[in-house]
C-alpha cells in the first residue's frame, strides 16, 4: 500500500519539498551557526581592495593553466598512447615507463618535485632566469600536463586496440600508408570510443589545478583562502570558488557532448538539435582540418607495383624507399643513443645521493614518530607511509558502503530517491578534492557542533569525494546489466531488493571491479592532499623533513615518490589481473 502511493510524482515531490524543509528548518531556528554573512565582500571594495577582482585573477590563472595543461596532456598523451603500441622495443620501454611512473606517484608529490628539488640541481644563472618567467606558474602547467599526459596515454592505447584488427589490414590492402590509416581509419574510429573516459581526464585536469597553489600561484582555491584571510569571510570565498569550480565543470562536460555529438553516428533517429550546434560549432575546425588533410594526402602516397612504372619512376621509387628505410634507421639509432644518455644521467644523479641521510630519515618517512607520540597525535604519534595506508584504508572502506547506496539509489526511477543522489554526486564530483577538504574542515565542525581532528576531517572529506565517484561506477555497472534480466527476475517472483542483492549487483560488481580498484589507487594517492591542513601523511612529513635538513630535497622527494609508486604499481598490477580475468582476451594491434 505504502510502495502505491510512494511510485505517485505528486507523493514524491511532496517528500522532496519536506526533505528541503526540514534542512531548512533545521539551519534556520534549531541550529544556531554563529556567523555574519557579508556576501557583499565579493564585489565591493574593501580595505585591501576589491576580493571579487581578486577572485576573478584566480579564475583567469585556473583557466589558463588548465587549457595549457591540456593542450600539453593531450599531445604527448597522443604521443606516448602510439609509444605504447610500437613493436620496437625502446621505445614501447620509455613510453611504459613514463606511463608507470607518472600514473603512479601523486601529483602533489611531482609539483614539489619540480618546484624544490629540481632547481637545486640547476646551475645558478639557469635557476635565476626560470624564476624571472613565472617559475610557479609554468612548473604548474608543465607538471599538471605531464602527469595528465599519463592518463590519457592509457585511455588512447585502449581506444586504439579496441578497433579490430582487421580494420587495420584493410587499409594497408586498399594501398593506404600506415600514416594516413592511422589518420583516416584508426584514430578517428578510437577517438570515437574513448571521447567519454578523455572527458573525464579534462575534468580531473581543471580540477588538479587547484593543486597550484601548494607551489604558491595564485588561482581560485588561493584566492579564495586569501580572500578569508583577509575578511574572514571564509564560508562565502569558499562558497564563490564552488561555484566557479561547478561553473567550469559544467562548460567542459557541455563542450564535450558537443563533440560527442558531432563524432557520433547518424542513425535511423536522424540529426539532432544537439548535432546540429555540434556542426555549426566546429564547422571551421573541420574546414581548417579539411585543408591540411588536402596538403599532406599526397605525401604519403602507398608505393605502387614497380612493374607498372617507368624506369626512371621505378628508379626515383627505389631511391625514396631507401632513403626511408635509412631514416628510419637513423631515427632508431639516435632514439637509443637518447635512451643510453638518459639512462647515464639518471644513473649519475643517483650515485651522488646521500645515502645516509635517506637511511637516517626512513623510519619517520615510514610511521614518523610512533609509537612515541604525544597524547595529542592520533594513534601514538603514527605518520608518513603509514597514517597514509590508514587513510586509504578507511577512506575505501567507507566510501564503498556510502557509492553502493547512492549509486544504487540514482538508478531509482523515484524522484525523492533520484534527485538527492543526483544532486550529492554532481556536487561534490564538480569540486577538486581541496575544496571539499576546506569544506569539511573549516565549516562541518560548526554545523555539527562536533570538534574534528585534522586526521578525521580529512579521512571524512576524502570518504565524502570518492562515494560519489564509487556511486556513478556502481550506476555505471548497474545499467550496464540488461534489462530483460530484472524483468525475469520479478516474473519469478523476487522483490526488488532480492533482486538487487542476489541477480544485478553480483553481475555489476565483476564488471566494476577494475574501476573500482583504480579508484582505490586515486585514493591512496590522493592522501597526499591532506598535507593542506597539516595530516602528517607521507607527502607531509617528507615536506616537514625536507625543511630541516634544507639541502638535500633530492633525496627526500625521490624517496618518497618511490614509496608512493611501489604502493600504486602494486595495485596496478592488481587491476590488470583482474581486468585480464574479467575481460574477453583480444588481439593486440601493433602498430
Amino acid at each position: 500500500m505504502l510502495n502505491h502511493y510512494f511510485n505517485k510524482t505528486w507523493v514524491q515531490n511532496l517528500v522532496l519539498a519536506s526533505m528541503l524543509g526540514l534542512i531548512t528548518y533545521y539551519f534556520s531556528f534549531i541550529f544556531h551557526f554563529d556567523y555574519k554573512f557579508n556576501w557583499s565582500v565579493l564585489y565591493s571594495e574593501t580595505e585591501y581592495g576589491n576580493m571579487g577582482k581578486m577572485l576573478l585573477q584566480g579564475l583567469n590563472l585556473t583557466v589558463s593553466i588548465s587549457v595549457y595543461s591540456a593542450i600539453l596532456a593531450l599531445s604527448l598523451g597522443t604521443l606516448f598512447g602510439l609509444a605504447r603500441l610500437s613493436t620496437f622495443k625502446p621505445v614501447y620501454g620509455f613510453a611504459t615507463a613514463y606511463v608507470e611512473f607518472f600514473r603512479n606517484t601523486p601529483l602533489l608529490v611531482q609539483l614539489f618535485f619540480w618546484n624544490f628539488a629540481l632547481p637545486a640541481g640547476l646551475p645558478e644563472e639557469l635557476k635565476m632566469k626560470l624564476f624571472e618567467l613565472d617559475f610557479e606558474f609554468w612548473v604548474a602547467t608543465l607538471g599538471l600536463g605531464i602527469y595528465t599526459s599519463s592518463f590519457m596515454a592509457e585511455i588512447i592505447r585502449a581506444g586504439i586496440q579496441s578497433v579490430p584488427k582487421g580494420l587495420l589490414e584493410a587499409s594497408y590492402s586498399s594501398g593506404l600508408t600506415f600514416n594516413q590509416s592511422l589518420r583516416k581509419v584508426i584514430l578517428p574510429l578510437a577517438f570515437r570510443e574513448i571521447i567519454p573516459p578523455l572527458g573525464s581526464e579534462f575534468l580531473n585536469n581543471m580540477k588538479n589545478s587547484s593543486l597550484a597553489m601548494t607551489v604558491g600561484v595564485a588561482e581560485v582555491c588561493w584566492s579564495a583562502q586569501e580572500v578569508e584571510a583577509l575578511t574572514y569571510s571564509g564560508f562565502e570565498a569558499t562558497a564563490a570558488a564552488t561555484a566557479i569550480y561547478l561553473t567550469l565543470s559544467l562548460i567542459i562536460a557541455g563542450f564535450l557532448n558537443l563533440v560527442n555529438a558531432r563524432l557520433k553516428i547518424i542513425g535511423n533517429d536522424g540529426i539532432t538539435m544537439t548535432r546540429r550546434v555540434a556542426d555549426i560549432v566546429f564547422f571551421p575546425f573541420l574546414k581548417i582540418s579539411g585543408m591540411l588533410s588536402d596538403i599532406f594526402w599526397h605525401l604519403g602516397k602507398a608505393p605502387v607495383d614497380s612493374r607498372t612504372l617507368s624506369p626512371s619512376a621505378a628508379a626515383w621509387l627505389k631511391v625514396r624507399t631507401n632513403l626511408w628505410s635509412a631514416a628510419t634507421l637513423a631515427s632508431k639509432t639516435v632514439f637509443v643513443l637518447f635512451l643510453v644518455g638518459l639512462g647515464y644521467q639518471v644513473f649519475k644523479g643517483l650515485s651522488s645521493f646521500n645515502y645516509q641521510i635517506i637511511w637516517d630519515n626512513l623510519f619517520a618517512l615510514l610511521v614518523w614518530r610512533f609509537p612515541k607520540g604525544g597524547s595529542s597525535e592520533v594513534f601514538m604519534g603514527l605518520g608518513g607511509l603509514s597514517m597514509s595506508i590508514v587513510m586509504a584504508t578507511i577512506c575505501i572502506s567507507v566510501s564503498f558502503f556510502i557509492g553502493m547506496i547512492v549509486g544504487i539509489g540514482r538508478t531509482s526511477k523515484n524522484r525523492a530517491i533520484n534527485i538527492p543522489c543526483l544532486f550529492y554526486i554532481e556536487l561534490i564530483r564538480g569540486n577538486p578534492l581541496i575544496m571539499v577538504i576546506f569544506w569539511v574542515y573549516f565549516f562541518v565542525p560548526p554545523m555539527l557542533k562536533i570538534q574534528l581532528d585534522v586526521f578525521w576531517s580529512a579521512t571524512l572529506a576524502m570518504t565524502v569525494f570518492f562515494g560519489a565517484y564509487i556511486a556513478e561506477i556502481v550506476r555505471g555497472g548497474i545499467e550496464n546489466i540488461p534489462p530483460g534480466q530484472v524483468e525475469a527476475a520479478k516474473s519469478t517472483g523476487l522483490s526488488y531488493y532480492q533482486t538487487m542483492r542476489r541477480i544485478i549487483l553480483p553481475q555489476a560488481l565483476k564488471q566494476m571491479l577494475p574501476a573500482l580498484v583504480g579508484l582505490f589507487i586515486a585514493a591512496f594517492k590522493d592522501t597526499s592532499l591532506a598535507y593542506i591542513i597539516g595530516v602528517m601523511e607521507l607527502t607531509t612529513a617528507a615536506y616537514s623533513i625536507n625543511n630541516r635538513l634544507m639541502l638535500y630535497p633530492f633525496e627526500i622527494y625521490t624517496t618518497i615518490a618511490v614509496l608512493y609508486f611501489i604502493c600504486c604499481y602494486m595495485m596496478s598490477l592488481y587491476a590488470r589481473r583482474l581486468e585480464r580475468k574479467l575481460s574477453p582476451e583480444s588481439v593486440r594491434l601493433a602498430m
